[in-house]
């Protein structure tokens, strides 16, 4: 190459190399398959790849870039999929047996849209079975195991795709959030993971009634913010649309957000014991934000009645499972197979008064925005980085129980994908075993620009981008 190939390097940096003509398309690819060989092994993040594929589309995107015509942004630039959601050549398994290995033949709505932006995609990254439990475990590819400490979870259900990037075996990956699975792994992985607003990015199917969000994530807010203003094309067909931005994301998050009122949750009155590492990455948070300028004071917000929380874990993800794996649930690990049985049990009459809750209590969730605080500060989980195979073995061993680290992880999460409000999650601090610790920011309806904002001046201070594993550097 004749540019030093860094595998750290933001996704938005290595475009404009790309561009620029400085470094090419097949030689970034390859450069990220060899260490995926000498790295993944460790990890276990990228569960299913075909190497030949993915030189291929880091081909054909080299020779648009050849030819100067129809580049797009993030031509080239390497991006390992989910494994949930079609990727034309690629299985879909949804870490699960109940699916067999056949190779999709086209692209879902989701791969479309990060092919349309550029990006050469690179094989699948482990999730838990069914994206149903917050610890990335599953029967058939096994445990995603944290960089920073082999021992520790990656949490989930994006654990894979956040393993990846935060070992540099890519430059961002696609994740998705539907009750943060895409903030959790930022959070134990040292990345950003943002939640975007519901009906941000399209999608051609629901999930958890709504819930469910595509993104990714990255090491840098630019990154995210970029790679959003690609992904959200809007869909006239969709049945939610967020109303398009007034400037780019990419330029909004430079702008001057002007004083916020940033409301900090009480932590003693949530009903869940928290980490004291988790409780200072929100005291240094606020100090920041204070010294930025910015209004700081505790609030109690209606975050959801606990009882439809655990109802709506209980009753619609577990009804999707249902539709997931159709006649296949005999396939499934024991916790999926308990979700099927209880999904079975449950009226109809049941399951819509459960949804007509969920939005009576959205809308009081949502009000809050602009009246009482504009922006809510957060740990992200209440619980540091815990044990791998923790949660999924606890999942597995006893379905029914209350499974307390699991609520302790997801508690903290699930308001912002149940009211459709943007969040993001960045690792601001560390705690004393070295682990990653992120806080959580979520803002109004569609204002993703003002969490960019704040998220990019926490970068600046923190300086995360510039922190890494040991032994991945390149």
């Amino acid at each position: 190459m004749s540019h030093e190939f860094d595998p750290f390097m933001s996704a938005t940096s290595m475009a404009r190399l790309l561009r620029d003509r400085h470094i090419s398309a097949p030689e970034v690819m390859q450069a990220y398959l060899d260490r995926v060989e000498r790295l993944n092994p460790a990890i276990n993040a990228i569960i299913w790849l075909d190497e030949q594929l993915a030189l291929e589309a880091a081909t054909d995107s080299q020779v648009r870039l050849d030819s100067g015509a129809n580049i797009r942004p993030f031509e080239g630039v390497p991006l390992p999929f989910k494994d949930f959601g079609k990727v034309r050549g690629n299985p879909d398994t949804m870490g699960s047996w109940a699916f067999g290995d056949e190779l999709a033949t086209e692209d879902g709505f989701t791969a479309h849209l990060f092919r349309s932006a550029g990006f050469a995609l690179m094989g699948r990254t482990n999730t838990p079975e069914l994206a149903a439990v917050t610890d990335t475990v599953n029967a058939r590819y096994g445990a995603t195991r944290n960089p920073w400490n082999l021992e520790r979870s990656v949490a989930g259900s994006s654990g894979g795709a956040a393993a990846a990037v935060a070992a540099g075996l890519a430059p961002a990956a696609h994740a998705s959030d539907g009750g943060g699975s895409i903030r959790m792994p930022a959070s134990a992985n040292g990345l950003v993971g943002l939640k975007p607003s519901r009906g941000r990015i399209p999608t051609d199917l629901e999930m958890w009634n709504y819930a469910v969000t595509e993104g990714v994530v990255t090491r840098t807010v630019e990154d995210t913010a970029t790679i959003l203003d690609t992904l959200a094309v809007g869909d006239s067909l969709g049945w939610f649309f967020s109303r398009a931005p007034e400037r780019p994301f990419a330029l909004a998050m430079n702008d001057n957000p002007g004083r916020l009122r940033i409301g900090v949750l009480p932590l003693d009155k949530i009903g869940l014991p928290v980490d004291e590492d988790c409780i200072e990455a929100v005291n240094v948070t606020a100090r920041s934000l204070e010294r930025l300028g910015h209004t700081v004071t505790t609030v109690t917000p209606f975050m959801f009645e606990d009882a439809t929380l655990g109802s709506f874990v209980q009753t619609v993800m577990a009804a999707y499972s249902v539709l997931l794996v159709g006649p296949n649930g005999d396939k499934c690990e024991p916790f999926i197979q308990y979700k099927i049985a209880q999904a079975h049990r449950v009226d109809a009459a049941e399951y819509v008064a459960l949804l007509r809750d969920v939005q009576v209590q959205a809308r009081e969730v949502v009000a809050q925005w602009g009246r009482d605080f504009d922006v809510l500060l957060t740990p992200t989980m209440a619980t540091c980085v815990p044990p791998v195979d923790q949660v999924h073995g606890e999942a597995n061993d006893d379905p029914a129980s209350e499974r307390l680290l699991e609520r302790r992880m997801a508690g903290l999460t699930l308001t912002a994908s149940l009211s459709g409000l943007p969040a993001a999650s960045y690792p601001v601090h560390v705690d004393r075993d070295g682990m990653p610790v992120g806080i959580q920011l979520v803002g109004r309806p569609g204002d993703e620009a003002t969490i960019l904002q704040l998220g990019l001046a926490l970068e600046r201070e923190y300086a995360w981008t510039l922190r890494h594993p040991a032994g991945y550097e390149a």
